[in-house]
């Protein structure tokens, strides 16, 4: 019997609160779990920052994630006008809109950046998208999250090729689909693109169907507000041509470079507590190594 619809009754202060103690106890063990992963992950990234501004990324980064975990959590709990209700304040949503007019069909790209979960219903009011949908490995919080996609009444697919056409159907109608870009895929799904300067695993896919719809490209992220108050979100227009590139090559290292634009405005913000640099051709398995190591080469390469 899950506890998770309980959390429609627990108020966001007394989850984020939790949600902080959890932080807190994550990062006394700096070489273990989530917050290694991120201390990795931010080594990578950010070469030119100093190792004590690294860190101080990677604690800030630790208590973010915990607070968006708690967040779509409570989203996924709370009828759908609650979460529509939380955003304040849209960022130059006509391009959003703008997007959505394109006779090509529109894709919003929206990596795992803040509360990504919290613009769901945000979105729905604009039509009914078709969504890739990875099934999560704990049963009882999939369901949950299933079914709280779905009284959204999109259609989502499985990230397989019965999802793909579908996406692909969708957009050649004119209408939108929404992809997180920057799971690390299956070797046959991706191929190696810079992202932060690093040489690594990189999905194919949303540029594969830019390519071959000509669809508009739409960067959403949604960030809490410095007083707590409800989120923000911002639209980014990813009109640079190389993301259409016919060279996959080319345009795969295209969006990661916007991809990382998108996080450049929050870089605290994005999960970097999971193995996005899992595939790099440096190194076999880069999360094993000492993190001193980790930094001194990664600088070599600046």
């Amino acid at each position: 019997m899950t506890i998770l619809p309980a959390l429609r009754y627990l108020p966001l202060s007394v989850l984020r609160a939790a949600a902080q103690a959890v932080a807190w106890w994550l990062k006394r063990s700096p070489h273990k779990s989530m917050l290694w992963k991120t201390r990795v992950n931010i080594a990578l990234a950010y070469p030119e920052r100093t190792d004590q501004q690294q860190e101080q990324l990677a604690r800030q980064s630790i208590e973010e994630q915990c607070l968006s975990y708690v967040e779509s959590l409570k989203c996924w709990a709370m009828p759908a006008a609650w979460s529509v209700a939380q955003i304040r304040h849209v960022e130059h949503l006509e391009r959003l809109t703008t997007a959505l007019k394109n006779p090509n069909g529109a894709l919003i790209i929206t990596p795992h950046l803040g509360v990504w979960e919290m613009m769901n219903a945000w979105v729905h009011q604009y039509g009914t998208p078709t969504i890739l949908y990875k099934p999560m490995q704990n049963p009882h919080i999939n369901a949950f999250v299933l079914q709280a996609r779905q009284r959204l009444h999109a259609q989502l697919v499985a990230t397989d090729a019965s999802g793909v056409k579908a996406l692909f159907k969708t957009l050649k109608q004119g209408g939108f689909g929404v992809i997180l870009p920057d799971h690390v895929p299956q070797p046959s799904g991706g191929i190696d693109a810079a992202f932060f300067g690093v040489e690594t695993l990189s999905s194919t896919l949303a540029s594969k169907m830019a390519q071959k719809t000509r669809c508009a490209l739409i960067g959403l992220s949604c960030f809490r507000r410095e007083d707590g108050q409800g989120f923000d979100v911002y639209c980014d227009a990813l009109n640079d041509a190389a993301l259409y590139d016919s060279d996959l090559q080319t345009a795969t290292t295209a969006l990661n470079h916007a991809i990382e634009h998108m996080i450049v405005r929050n870089a605290a913000s994005y999960m970097w507590g999971y193995k996005r640099f899992k595939h790099i051709a440096a190194h076999d398995d880069v999360y094993a190594l000492e993190i001193e190591h980790i930094r001194q080469w990664r600088r070599k390469l600046l």
